[in-house]
């Protein structure tokens, strides 16, 4: 049962992913376009499954992995996540300079541009200060303050961004990757806030019963 249970769950996000990626690839969209822009095309769509696996990492729902795994997947996979990012980018340039420079001065006409653009920097910034942590000196709560914040970001932006794009990506496959993105990240933001609720109702416990001793 259990077994099964496991084999479901991960089946279920390799369709989440694949899914969107395997549409897209059958799109008749695709036929006259460059390989550059196709590479940049998926690596987008790929990007934007990895922010689906992020939150799952994070909040311990894949089974098979402790959460020190879970946590050391969440580090690299963000790596990976900005990597597609620059490929993405990169690949749009070299198809079309001017209409990369607009985006990334958030003057395009096109309506998706900005979120992508916003989402972008905070994948980057959070990259960065990932890299950066221990030489910063950053610790767990103050990490918190600073990632959460720019997670929210991301996905939000990612997924407007995807929704409002109208390329090879099928629309309910789409459609269905971005609820899954947004029920993920609220799922696990509401778990890990009951979790700090939680950790500091235990610690007042604890120094009222040291107190009173």
């Amino acid at each position: 049962m259990r077994l099964a249970r496991v084999t479901l769950i991960w089946a279920a996000l390799a369709a989440a992913i694949c899914v969107p990626i395997a549409a897209a690839a059958a799109s008749p969209l695709l036929a006259w376009r460059d390989p550059v822009y196709i590479l940049a095309s998926f690596a987008g769509i790929i990007a934007l499954g990895l922010v689906l696996v992020q939150p799952l990492l994070i909040g311990g729902y894949l089974p098979g992995l402790s959460a020190y795994r879970g946590r050391r997947a969440h580090h690299w996979i963000g790596g990976v996540l900005a990597v597609a990012v620059v490929i993405h980018v990169a690949g749009l340039w070299i198809t079309s300079p001017p209409d990369m420079i607009d985006a990334l001065l958030l003057s395009s006409p096109t309506p998706f541009s900005p979120f992508g653009v916003i989402a972008m920097w905070a994948i980057f910034a959070v990259a960065l200060l990932a890299a950066l942590r221990r030489r910063l000196g950053l610790r767990a709560r103050t990490w918190r303050i600073v990632h959460v914040p720019l997670a929210v970001v991301i996905v939000a932006g990612s997924v407007v961004h995807a929704t409002l794009v109208e390329g090879a990506m099928e629309t309910v496959s789409k459609a269905a990757l971005c609820v899954l993105v947004l029920g993920a990240t609220m799922k696990v933001m509401a778990d890990l806030r009951v979790w700090r609720k939680r950790a500091t109702l235990r610690d007042r416990t604890d120094v009222g019963a040291s107190s009173a001793q």
